[in-house]
């Protein structure tokens, strides 16, 4: 948000928040802006066509209820305006869907966690960054690159980094005071070991499931939102919410409260068979008489 601030052309000091943003995303962005005078305003991201009133925004990519939307034409509507457009997106995801580039997104972040780390009772973890090579000295931190040593060996340096780092001024574009090195580096490695086809077959995989996970919910009776969707989906239960969280906990299942008649479901490559049958247990599944063929489905994949 603060570079995008920094690179727009646009004089306005409104930003524009996709009301599909996780949640602690919007928190930390409402927190930082209020002390820079910055106008947040969260929104349906159609709401952003063709209004010149924001110097940015930003779009979740999924979206936190799940949902998956090609963000091309806001994009272009923000850059008709001096606009600078952000895109928050999940790097597995990434590997089997539209790329923020293609969108012909600014500046692209999100979280590296789901590459190896534990959730960690919501932290730390590493974050991620990348940005149009037109905006890469306004990037905050440091930016690491491949060089040769000495001796001719492969070796990593600090590639690009401005010098107000180095000193207390406020035209820095930040003092770098800590690090998540070690929850980066384990990130890193979890990338280097499976490689790109590693990581797409694992986002793949993910993908299957939840897909079964939806069809067995559908096949008890329930609502399943979004149509298009990654790893998480959102579940009508009208007025048995209070019941099913009680049966999911019961399950060892922590579900997502989203408001009075909804429950969010997301899933990873650490999900199993059974963690599914129990989901679908604290939906009411009898095993006995319903959806077996999914069941077996699950146990021969």
């Amino acid at each position: 948000m603060i570079m995008a601030k920094r690179v727009s052309k646009s004089n306005s000091n409104k930003f524009f928040v996709d009301k599909f943003t996780h949640p602690q995303n919007i928190a930390v962005m409402k927190t930082r802006a209020e002390p820079l005078h910055i106008d947040i305003v969260i929104g349906h991201p159609d709401e952003i066509l063709d209004d010149n009133q924001y110097f940015g925004a930003i779009f979740q990519y999924p979206g936190t209820f799940g949902d998956i939307r090609d963000f091309s034409n806001h994009i272009s509507s923000l850059h008709r305006n001096n606009a600078i457009a952000i895109m928050s997106a999940d790097p597995l995801a990434l590997t089997i869907l539209k790329d923020p580039g293609s969108m012909d997104a600014d500046i692209a972040v999100g979280s590296t966690q789901r590459f190896g780390v534990p959730v960690g009772f919501g932290g730390p973890h590493a974050a991620y960054i990348a940005t149009k090579d037109l905006y890469k000295r306004n990037l905050p931190g440091r930016i690491v690159g491949v060089s040769i040593d000495s001796r001719g060996n492969k070796a990593l340096r600090l590639a690009l980094q401005t010098r107000e780092q180095h000193i207390r001024r406020e035209k820095a574009t930040s003092n770098v005071c800590t690090a998540q090195a070690l929850l980066a580096v384990m990130a890193s490695m979890y990338a280097v070991f499976h490689g790109p086809d590693g990581l797409k077959a694992i986002a793949q995989r993910i993908h299957r499931k939840t897909v079964r996970l939806a069809i067995g919910l559908e096949e008890l009776g329930y609502k399943i939102e979004p149509n298009n969707f990654f790893d998480t989906i959102t579940i009508d239960v009208g007025n048995a919410q209070t019941v099913i969280l009680k049966s999911g906990i019961n399950e060892g299942i922590n579900f997502r409260k989203i408001d009075e008649n909804k429950i969010g479901i997301t899933l990873d490559e650490r999900t199993r068979p059974e963690i599914i049958e129990s989901v679908w247990k604290a939906f009411g599944l009898d095993k006995k008489t319903q959806i077996l063929h999914l069941i077996i489905e699950f146990l021969t994949d």
